[in-house]
């Protein structure tokens, strides 16, 4: 195609009156070459037509056996979805309703607990107040109960050791007379 854009441009530039036979001759095979070039594209266009024509045939027919194929399924998925569409909806319905309700009862259970939470906390704290109280007043009971044991007790011992004193100081003036003789006379004491 170029080729002959560059005739028929280096045609024109030319003089109108310099037309001799051999330009004529030159005129008439580019007038052929056009001619047989736009045979050449009728020709493929006819092909393509017809080329078109029968794809265009073979996509319907394609096209009609799907749809032959579908066309029960797409109807019985019609009526499944008209039959199970309302049991669907009350599904759903029941689903959003319990989720209202569990979390209603979350939310008591919740309330429940940290109230539950509150008086243990409360119980606690006050048997912890109670104990306490118990082991200090058992401390001091035990405290004074051993004051008021060994006071006495040491008391009485101080006595005791008192009176043994002064039993051994009487018995041993009644004896001391003999032992101060023995000593006198043995050298071994």
């Amino acid at each position: 195609m170029e080729a002959i854009r560059i005739v028929m441009s280096a045609m024109w530039l030319q003089d109108p009156d310099s037309l001799s036979s051999g330009n004529s001759r030159l005129l008439m095979i580019f007038v052929g070459m056009v001619a047989f070039a736009l045979l050449l594209q009728a020709c493929a266009l006819i092909a393509m037509a017809v080329g078109a024509a029968k794809t265009r045939k073979r996509g319907l027919e394609i096209f009609e056996e799907i749809r032959a194929k579908m066309m029960p399924v797409l109807e019985n998925s019609h009526g499944f979805i008209q039959e199970t569409g309302p049991k669907v909806k009350i599904i759903t319905d029941n689903l959003v309703e319990a989720s209202h309700v569990v979390r209603a009862k979350a939310m008591e259970f919740d309330a429940t607990a940290s109230d539950l939470n509150s008086k243990t906390r409360a119980q606690m704290d006050r048997v912890d107040g109670m104990v306490t109280s118990v082991l200090n007043t058992t401390s001091d009971i035990s405290e004074t109960m051993q004051r008021g044991v060994r006071v006495p007790l040491r008391e009485f011992s101080g006595l005791m050791n008192g009176l043994k004193a002064g039993l051994d100081v009487l018995v041993g003036r009644a004896k001391g007379s003999g032992r101060n003789s023995r000593r006198d006379t043995d050298p071994g004491w």
